[in-house]
């Protein structure tokens, strides 16, 4: 009777156990489709930063190779310079040994005697002087110029080792949320917006009517609309955030870097409320920024795996407001 009681006490914490364990076990099982949002969101904001970070370095990039290229210009004719000015000083003492003037005897022999030769001695004497001080100063500027082409292309390597790095984060990044996209497939259908080529057209209608510059690069944010987002891209296929404000002021003759912060640091700072069509938002940390449109909406190309769109323009914290010079 003893065992029996046993038996049963242990079959009854047996199923207590089991029935503890088994809701955790499903609550643990699939996660829910709001978490698949927020890890796609989290993986996606910080691919952004990636992206944006790569960008910067792109632009830096770009403008060290220019000032690189304007060096070699500069570079090239004074290195012609300085070789015309050696050859004009060897066919000086050349012309002169040849010419008799250096041959002592001979002077002497000449009318005006020794005076005559230190004459000329004195002459050849001071050309050859202003020949070598010419020769200095173009060797120092070539010399400086050498220098300087050295220093950048230093930095030139640096940088692109650092865009390796950052295409190798980057790559990491996107395999990250390719594994959450196949999660968000499966709860959703789809893992990423499909383009939306007619969502332009449909929006066409609700271009503000504004004049210059401004109107310009708003008529062109307006037709990115419903086009992928597309890392360190500046359409026209696809944009990613700084890619398309870049864009659309380029369209209206407008030079913006491809870089959030870059951007952030070219325009004139402004107050929300001043706010007007065309001018840019930036958003908290300068990892993202938008194009205003006016009545509270912005243009932008929010994140990985999204289209372009139109939207509220706070829906994210805000960092300042700027109007292109």
């Amino acid at each position: 009777m003893s065992s029996l009681r046993n038996l049963l006490r242990t079959v009854a914490l047996v199923g207590m156990s089991a029935a503890l364990i088994a809701p955790t076990a499903v609550a643990q099982a699939e996660p829910s489709p709001a978490d698949l949002t927020r890890r796609i969101e989290t993986s996606s904001a910080e691919l952004e930063r990636v992206v944006e970070s790569y960008n910067k370095l792109r632009e830096e990039i770009k403008t060290n190779e220019a000032a690189v290229a304007r060096l070699q210009t500069r570079i090239g004719p004074l290195e012609q310079q300085v070789e015309q000015s050696r050859a004009d000083v060897a066919e000086l003492a050349s012309t002169a040994y040849k010419s008799g003037g250096l041959r002592t005897a001979d002077a002497l022999l000449r009318p005006g005697g020794s005076a005559a030769l230190l004459d000329r001695l004195g002459t050849i004497e001071q050309l050859t002087r202003q020949r070598q001080e010419r020769i200095s100063g173009f060797t120092a500027d070539q010399q400086r110029l050498l220098d300087e082409k050295a220093r950048l292309g230093a930095t030139l390597t640096r940088q692109a080792a650092q865009a390796r790095q950052l295409a190798t984060g980057k790559k990491q990044i996107e395999q990250d949320l390719a594994k959450l996209y196949e999660l968000r497939r499966q709860a959703y259908g789809a893992a990423t917006e499909r383009p939306e080529p007619k969502a332009a057209t449909t929006e066409a209608k609700n271009v503000p009517a504004v004049s210059g510059a401004a109107g310009t690069a708003v008529r062109y944010a307006f037709g990115a609309i419903g086009k992928p987002y597309v890392w360190a891209a500046d359409g026209p296929n696809g944009y990613d955030c700084s890619g398309l404000t870049s864009a659309a002021w380029r369209a209206a003759g407008k030079s913006l870097p491809h870089n959030t912060r870059m951007q952030w640091s070219a325009v004139a700072h402004i107050g929300r409320g001043e706010l007007r069509p065309g001018d840019l938002v930036f958003y908290s940390g300068l990892g993202h920024v938008a194009l205003y449109v006016g009545d509270g909406q912005v243009i932008d190309a929010p994140s990985a795996g999204r289209n372009v769109l139109k939207r509220g323009m706070n829906m994210m914290s805000i960092q300042g407001y700027g109007r292109v010079r």
